[in-house]
């Protein structure tokens, strides 16, 4: 059942289709968000009202913030990130999509030094402010997350750190009350991550990852983090909008 009475939209910006929306799907359909999905290569996003959505969600990618030569999208995407920030309007960042919006926010975003971030490792508490009740499910130091990375970035001006690992300390930030910039994939699905293991295998195989071993780490750590990542986007999405009080609305409204 539907916890909204009223309807709200979330525009998700992929780069590849089967890097998802994932459970952050599932619940925004519960919470009844209209669900818009474009992608970021091909759609005109300079024709997109920054400030048309509710939600903007950004979704991750095998292509780097910096090759923005390479990818003349990367720009205009950013510049939607900057002017939808500008006005705090809520938004979520995973991967390329955190790198995103810490460039749209004046951070840095780099080779990491540390080498590639990929696999199943749990996140650890962020040391720059208290950690919001929404987020914690997500630090249970049990509970191993997904990361898929190369790039990092430098901790934005003006955000709180929430959560690192010991090789990149930046994976989760917030913007104020309305952004949320996530480093590693809590949306993943141990069905979806199967698409992931075809879409991805030059990278898996360059990088010397045994995709039998990895989706048997998934099988068993992914169950979990599945249930932890959905508790985590209801209480976020009703930190944003009061799902349970007042329908469509929220911070920036």
């Amino acid at each position: 059942m539907n916890r909204r009475t009223s309807i709200c939209t979330t525009l998700a910006i992929t780069h590849v289709a089967f890097e998802d929306l994932g459970s952050l799907g599932v619940e925004l359909a519960q919470a009844g968000f209209n669900i818009q999905v474009i992608d970021a290569c091909t759609t005109n996003l300079r024709a997109i009202d920054a400030l048309d959505h509710d939600l903007v969600v950004v979704l991750g990618g095998p292509v780097s913030v910096y090759e923005h030569d390479t990818y003349p999208f990367i720009e205009v995407e950013i510049q939607l990130l900057r002017s939808r920030l500008a006005a705090k309007r809520p938004t979520l960042g995973i991967c390329l999509g955190a790198q995103l919006m810490a460039a749209a926010l004046g951070a840095r975003v780099y080779p990491g030094t540390h080498g590639k971030e990929l696999g199943w490792a749990p996140i650890y508490t962020g040391s720059d402010c208290s950690i919001p009740s929404w987020f914690k499910a997500l630090l249970n130091p049990k509970l191993r997350v997904l990361h898929w990375h190369g790039d990092t970035f430098d901790l934005p001006a003006g955000t709180a750190r929430l959560a690192g690992t010991t090789h990149y300390a930046n994976q989760a930030f917030v913007v104020g009350n309305y952004a949320l910039g996530l480093q590693f994939h809590p949306e993943v699905t141990v069905q979806g991550l199967e698409r992931w293991y075809v879409g991805h295998a030059s990278e898996l195989a360059q990088a010397g990852i045994c995709v039998r071993r990895l989706r048997e780490e998934s099988r068993t750590f992914g169950p979990e983090l599945e249930t932890a990542a959905r508790q985590v986007w209801r209480q976020w999405l009703d930190h944003l909008f009061n799902l349970t009080r007042e329908p469509c609305g929220g911070v920036g409204k």
